[in-house]
């Protein structure tokens, strides 16, 4: 961030100077490049693999209770709190908003990030359930969340209140065939592994599983962040 922050300050100073040329090759650049596709499609994979690979999955079957709770009612809950603080805060700055979009907002910014959460519990040296809880319901309410922000942009879409059923098959589809798909996915790549002693092809092995079995979940309509979980 620095760095950048750094040649974005001399590119700049440069064009006072009349060097144009840097800044017009910069922004070309830059227009060229799919954010979505380079963060989500890229780098998310990887990062939330490096994330769950540092879970132990005995902990999380121990916890298995309360990191239900916290990822299924603690989404709903902060999606909740977060749309009613800003449909009350909007107003006070000359913006108004309905409900729904609020809540539409809630359900965006809700799941949390489980590699930020993973360092800083690290860095403070929490105990080891509760690094496990909070590491664990980071991963899998991102699930959670799909679904309450594909319903609700549903809802906004067309005006139609979605039925028990869509709601129970949305869930199931994002959330459960993603999980089934990662479980599929990593013992394929577990046999693969084992399978061989190079450590040029695990790498090359782990790198195409973890990348292609998101751009995969994601042609699916499955959820890309279950399956590393």
């Amino acid at each position: 961030m620095v760095i950048s922050i750094l040649l974005s300050i001399g590119a700049i100073f440069l064009g006072f100077l009349g060097f144009d040329q840097l800044i017009d090759y910069e922004v070309s650049l830059l227009e060229q490049l799919d954010f979505t596709e380079v963060l989500l499609d890229g780098m998310l994979s990887m990062l939330l693999f490096a994330g769950a690979l540092h879970v132990n999955i005995g902990d999380l079957r121990r916890y298995k209770l309360p990191i239900g709770i916290l990822a299924g009612l603690g989404t709903v809950i902060s999606a909740m709190l977060i749309a009613t603080a800003i449909y009350f805060m909007l107003p006070l700055f000359g913006f108004g908003l309905p409900f729904l979009w609020c809540l539409l907002f809630g359900a965006l910014i809700s799941p949390t990030d489980p590699i930020a959460v993973m360092g800083i519990l690290s860095s403070a040296g929490a105990p080891k359930s509760i690094e496990t809880v909070i590491a664990g319901e980071s991963l899998f309410n991102d699930g959670i969340g799909v679904v309450i922000f594909v319903l609700l942009l549903g809802i906004l879409s067309s005006g139609d209140i979605p039925t028990a059923n869509y709601v129970a098959h949305t869930l199931a589809v994002e959330a459960g065939g993603g999980v089934v798909f990662g479980l599929v996915l990593g013992a394929i790549l577990y046999y693969l592994l084992k399978s061989i002693d190079s450590y040029q092809e695990e790498v090359l092995l782990t790198l195409a599983g973890v990348i292609g079995g998101y751009a995969l979940a994601s042609h699916w309509h499955l959820s890309g962040h279950s399956p590393w979980s």
